[in-house]
């Protein structure tokens, strides 16, 4: 069970996220969607303190931490919690494929660079990239290297995966198969929380859909509901732009 409760994000004098209260249940496939600018990524990234909150408290299942006072040894417990796919990959270029994936597995959760290979390994075939594994970033496709990100994501066990755009940065032709590869991450019932402009997708894969404008959520509810039938009249100008 994911809890956030009154957590407020600021860059200078601007409120980017305005006290936001969100729960999340275990395997539950949440999908964010809004305008640019709207906090949608700062979201994401106050999770697990890529940006430091101002305010507000984050609970993913056994981790529990005020943002206010967070040490060192608290945002690190947020950070083995969640797993993050970033919109432009965030591979490091100097390591191969599979030097990518065990990288968090050995510095973060201190495995042996055999069992975080043998991982690496596993999750290479389940993502189609293990002919990959000794291939640096550069050597792949865009849909490749993010196929590498979110085997990354995955290969850690995290309880919340977070999706940051994953397609934004993609090729048309490379779209496909990273969607393809988060259905199949979302049929095993893996708690997700998802930003993303691609609204057919929105509507396929998500049990709950958020609207967010001013760094508040303005909406949410069942992808049937929400976007056949959006209360909101911010919400219903965003889906005659984007539809």
């Amino acid at each position: 069970m994911i809890r956030v409760r009154g957590l407020t994000k600021r860059f200078g004098t601007t409120t980017v996220l305005d006290d936001i209260d969100l729960d999340i249940a275990d395997g539950e496939r949440v999908v964010v969607i809004g305008p640019s600018g709207t906090g949608k990524s700062t979201l994401l990234r106050c999770l697990n303190f890529l940006d430091r909150p101002e305010a507000g408290r984050i609970e993913i299942g056994s981790v529990s931490v005020d943002a206010a006072r967070a040490g060192r040894r608290d945002i690190l417990a947020l950070r083995r919690a969640t797993s993050f796919v970033f919109q432009n990959y965030a591979l490091f270029a100097n390591r191969t494929a599979k030097e990518n994936i065990m990288e968090a597995l050995v510095t973060v959760q201190g495995r042996s660079k055999a069992e975080a290979e043998a991982r690496a390994m596993e999750v290479l075939g389940e993502t189609g990239l293990a002919d990959k594994a000794d291939s640096y970033p550069a050597a792949l496709s865009g849909g490749q290297q993010q196929r590498v990100g979110i085997g990354r994501a995955m290969a850690i066990g995290a309880e919340l995966m977070l999706f940051d755009e994953p397609t934004s940065a993609l090729d048309p032709e490379w779209v496909g198969e990273v969607l393809d590869l988060m259905r199949r991450v979302a049929e095993r019932r893996q708690t997700m929380l998802i930003v993303t402009h691609e609204m057919s997708f929105a509507r396929e894969i998500a049990d709950r859909i958020l609207f967010m404008d001013g760094g508040r959520i303005v909406e949410q509810g069942p992808p049937a509901d929400l976007l056949s039938s959006p209360r909101d009249e911010r919400l219903q100008r965003f889906l005659r732009r984007v539809g």
